[in-house]
């Protein structure tokens, strides 16, 4: 039994530490979405202009097949263009959204505290790690890291200040909406026992 309550009693602790993180597992899922809507939707336009290209071919063009050929071509073109860029695009911001929340967790698990400085670290080596990766020289790879890990921080400095707030004061109304509650509970507890009180009285008589 002591030694359920000790485990218990860490596990509490240690829930308490990091309120205010986000679920790594949910927010890529959402980031992966995201990236696939974006990269599909940034494709779908960008095949505007071919499309006006394409119409212009059919106009030229007297023979019915090649007509039908052309517009067959021009769709399996968009559908391939449309479904890489979603792919990609989801992957990119996937693999973003993942390492800068588990890097999020992992801060505030190894420092015990979630405050705004998890939220810049993760966002600065986030940004620099994606711009060491990026294609080029040495040098444009230096200087994407450097440029990446400054542009990370100032960004995330009052985005994370931010959802912090917002946390604390959801913390907040729970927090009174508990009390309130509590002290519901308590009052119909005390009219109930003072009704059974009545009864017991009633029955002795």
């Amino acid at each position: 039994m002591e030694a359920s309550g000790k485990h218990e009693e860490t596990h509490s602790n240690r829930t308490e530490r990091l309120a205010g993180t986000v679920n790594w597992g949910t927010a890529t899922v959402i980031g992966l979405f995201a990236g696939m809507l974006y990269g599909g939707s940034k494709e779908a336009a960008a095949s505007v202009r071919k499309d006006a290209e394409v119409m212009l071919k059919l106009g030229s063009t007297p023979d019915k097949r090649e007509q039908y050929r052309l517009m067959r071509d021009a769709m399996e073109k968009r559908f391939v263009r449309v479904t890489r860029g979603s792919i990609v695009g989801g992957i990119r911001l996937g693999m973003f959204t993942a390492g800068f929340y588990g890097l999020q967790n992992l801060l505030a698990e190894k420092r015990g505290i979630h405050d705004v400085f998890n939220v810049v670290g993760a966002g600065s080596a986030t940004a620099a790690t994606f711009g060491l990766i990026m294609p080029g020289s040495l040098k444009w790879r230096a200087r994407n890291v450097v440029l990446g890990s400054v542009l990370g921080a100032a960004l995330c400095f009052p985005l994370g200040w931010l959802h912090l707030k917002l946390v604390e004061k959801a913390n907040e109304g729970n927090t009174t909406t508990t009390a309130k509650d509590s002290r519901e509970m308590g009052e119909v507890k005390s009219g109930l026992g003072a009704a059974i009180d009545r009864l017991e009285e009633n029955l002795n008589k």
